[in-house]
């Protein structure tokens, strides 16, 4: 699935909580985010997330992390799949 290859690459898969869609919060891609919390990240917990636009103006929401397993943490925690492998390989 898409969301596990994010995790596989790396990548940390968030969705928007229930009720929030895209277009509510006026994303345009020019947008920073800022998950705080990812030092202590658990599987499927929510995670506070700043938005700030080009303008510099911020928005905080919560989103759900979508790292589903402890697996998938290890991974992600990692940098991606590969580099787990490699380090528990040589490890």
């Amino acid at each position: 699935t898409p969301r596990s290859n994010l995790v596989g690459m790396g990548v940390l898969p968030l969705q928007f909580k229930d009720g929030m869609p895209r277009q509510t919060l006026k994303l345009t891609g020019e947008e920073t985010f800022d998950i705080s919390g990812v030092e202590t990240l658990k599987p499927r917990i929510d995670v506070d997330v700043t938005i700030t636009r080009k303008d510099g103006s911020k928005e905080e929401i919560k989103a759900l992390c979508r790292i589903d397993t402890l697996d998938e943490l290890e991974y992600y925690r990692h940098g991606g799949i590969l580099p787990a492998v490699l380090r528990r390989l040589t490890g």
